[in-house]
């Protein structure tokens, strides 16, 4: 390969790591919503290299987010594989609003449907399979309070995306101190009556779409 073909490569392989770099920014910190323009722009590249690149933003979403998409799953089988229920179930929790509080991108991600870049239902559906069994261990040992439900979870992450703080660090301290506030009142020894829960799914996490 000569030299000129060998700058190119690399030359093009900076301009994608910069695209995915500043993509992964710019979702984090606004949401899906952030026009591929502005990514273009805040990279230093032309709209012709981005889409090069990335022909649509559900593939640069895709790649943005394929780390968290994997970490998500991991944490759910980490939380089954606890022998402690409550312990397992408290954890998959707080991890996963710990990514959702510094990257308002991330739950966007995962509850949009990209049937062309990610199979999101079938995440999706594993996802609420692994919660269901979480929520099922935890009653069955007599730690989680009986009217417990898997819509209770979206709850959870509904009040955590509340979450607004001048910084990264701020909004995962304040997501901490929310979770471990809800997680308290879920335990089976400080039950209460409460109203039926409410028929949410994840699609309710996300703002509606103007």
């Amino acid at each position: 390969m000569s030299t000129e073909a060998s700058r190119m490569r690399a030359d093009a392989r900076q301009n994608r790591d910069r695209i995915v770099e500043v993509a992964r920014e710019l979702f984090a910190g606004r949401g899906l919503d952030v026009p591929m323009a502005a990514i273009a722009r805040r990279a230093g590249v032309g709209m012709a290299t981005l889409y090069r690149r990335f022909p649509t933003k559900e593939s640069l979403v895709t790649e943005v987010f394929s780390d968290q998409f994997a970490e998500c799953v991991s944490i759910l089988d980490d939380a089954l594989a606890d022998p402690d229920p409550w312990h397992g179930l408290c954890t998959g929790i707080e991890r996963i609003c710990a990514m959702h509080a510094v990257d308002r991108g991330f739950t966007a991600a995962f509850v949009s449907a990209f049937p062309q870049s990610f199979d999101i239902d079938g995440e999706r559906a594993r996802a609420d399979s692994a919660l269901t069994e979480l929520i099922d261990r935890a009653k069955r040992a007599g730690q989680l309070r009986a009217d417990f439900a898997l819509d209770d979870v979206t709850l959870v992450l509904m009040a955590n995306s509340g979450i607004i703080a001048g910084t990264p660090e701020a909004s995962l301290a304040a997501s901490r101190r929310l979770v471990a506030y809800l997680l308290s009142a879920f335990r089976a020894d400080n039950a209460h009556p409460l109203p039926p829960p409410a028929p949410l799914n994840l699609f309710d996490v996300l703002p509606k779409r103007r």
